[in-house]
């Protein structure tokens, strides 16, 4: 639920589902979220971290502070964008990048390309 309320996703029975095209058959991801009392995942040790691209850091963080969302430290900006970390509520890290123009697709051609 948090989730979908915080970052506009949706849930299915299983967590959140991110849907895909890469060629003429549609794909799908499954993001399984877990309490961090889980052990679904083995050693407490294997860690990763969530990074949604993002339209505009200023709305979401209006958003998170009126949802009272847990930011961690101030939004940072580099050549190529602006990034954000906040906290789910078991504490996961998610990072948030609004691009500075097309700075991401540019590079994923570019590396198609080469």
């Amino acid at each position: 639920k948090w989730y979908c309320d915080t970052l506009s996703l949706e849930a299915n029975d299983y967590g959140i589902l991110f849907t895909y095209q890469p060629g003429e058959k549609k794909s799908y991801l499954q993001l399984g979220t877990f309490p961090d009392s889980s052990n679904y995942f083995g050693k407490k040790e294997q860690r990763c971290m969530i990074n949604f691209r993002v339209d505009s850091m200023s709305a979401l963080l209006k958003k998170f502070t009126e949802q009272g969302v847990k930011v961690i430290g101030e939004p940072q900006v580099y050549d190529y964008g602006t990034f954000l970390h906040i906290e789910d509520p078991e504490g996961n890290k998610i990072e948030l990048w609004e691009p500075v123009g097309d700075s991401f697709d540019d590079e994923k051609q570019n590396d198609a390309v080469s």
